[in-house]
């Protein structure tokens, strides 16, 4: 299912404030260079994503799923001035590319990346968070969510992207991930610790407030 309208994404993209020179040229390198490009978040999404933050002003900022960098850089735009990003990811292929454009960026000294699973680093992480960003491999979300929920201070956001799957949330015979991110969002929206609202942005974004 094609959840998006490309004439409605592109007439959303022309109203929304540019990519900086770097974000337009990871946009670029990632759809010439990389694979499975459209995890990238993008254009509308990452302006979002930087609006979030700019509007919360985090200290610290934990992103599980790095890709290609581009996310990171988007939520480092609202980062306090002595805060912090870490991110993880366990593609030590991108690595290279990845700190590349971190340390090009305003934030090189703020943003610490990581490679390795996810499940291993978090339990090592002091926290708290201000501000979750969750978009790695969909079965292990709620996990994740269960990993972290106690490190994110009162107040303090959780977003996780893809929930809406490509429209795949809706078919009748869901496949594993699918049914993956289908209990993840069940779960939280069950989770009296926080309060939640999905998003359709483009393939779905799911904002949960812990209370």
């Amino acid at each position: 299912m094609n959840i998006e309208i490309p004439e409605v994404s592109r007439y959303a993209e022309s109203l929304t404030t540019p990519e900086s020179p770097l974000l337009q040229r990871i946009n670029r390198d990632t759809h010439a260079e990389v694979r499975m490009p459209r995890m990238l978040s993008g254009h509308l999404q990452g302006t979002f994503l930087a609006m979030i933050s700019s509007m919360i002003r985090p200290t610290t900022i934990l992103e599980i799923g790095t890709y290609t960098g581009y996310s990171a850089l988007c939520l480092a735009e609202g980062l306090a001035t002595n805060g912090q990003l870490i991110t993880i990811d366990n593609n030590d292929e991108l690595e290279a590319r990845v700190k590349g454009y971190f340390a090009e960026s305003t934030w090189r000294n703020q943003i610490d990346f990581r490679i390795g699973d996810a499940r291993a680093v978090i339990p090592t992480l002091a926290g708290p968070f201000d501000l979750v960003w969750i978009d790695a491999d969909k079965e292990n979300y709620a996990l994740y969510f269960d990993l972290v929920i106690d490190k994110v201070r009162p107040g303090g956001f959780l977003l996780a992207d893809n929930v809406l799957w490509s429209g795949k949330v809706l078919e009748p015979n869901p496949d594993k991930d699918t049914r993956a991110i289908q209990a993840f969002s069940q779960k939280v929206h069950q989770d009296p610790r926080v309060q939640t609202m999905l998003l359709p942005l483009r393939d779905g974004i799911l904002l949960m407030r812990k209370i």
